[in-house]
């Protein structure tokens, strides 16, 4: 899972076809996020008149959308690898 000059897990995995795909989310969608964060920066962010922030770029809000979903996926999978090495630590 860990290199041992890289402490930080992998977030992807290789599915049934072979393909590279962040945790949580499908290959298409994958393939969407990387896409749009290859962009270079995430354009604006203006400021509505209520305090809210306005997209300047509906692509800035969908890679977001798409961060968010691994990033959940992600953390849901890291917690349950810790609960499933603390249950097969044992001291005798």
């Amino acid at each position: 899972m860990t290199g041992p000059t890289n402490n930080a897990p992998r977030r992807y995995f290789v599915d049934a076809g072979g393909r590279r795909v962040l945790i949580g989310l499908t290959p298409e969608e994958t393939f969407e996020f990387e896409r749009l964060d290859g962009k270079q920066g995430l354009g604006p962010v203006q400021t509505a008149s209520g305090g809210s922030d306005v997209w300047a770029d509906a692509g800035a809000q969908r890679r977001l959308e798409l961060y968010e979903k691994h990033e959940g996926a992600w953390k849901a999978w890291m917690a349950q690898s810790r609960a499933e090495r603390r249950e097969g630590f044992k001291l005798y």
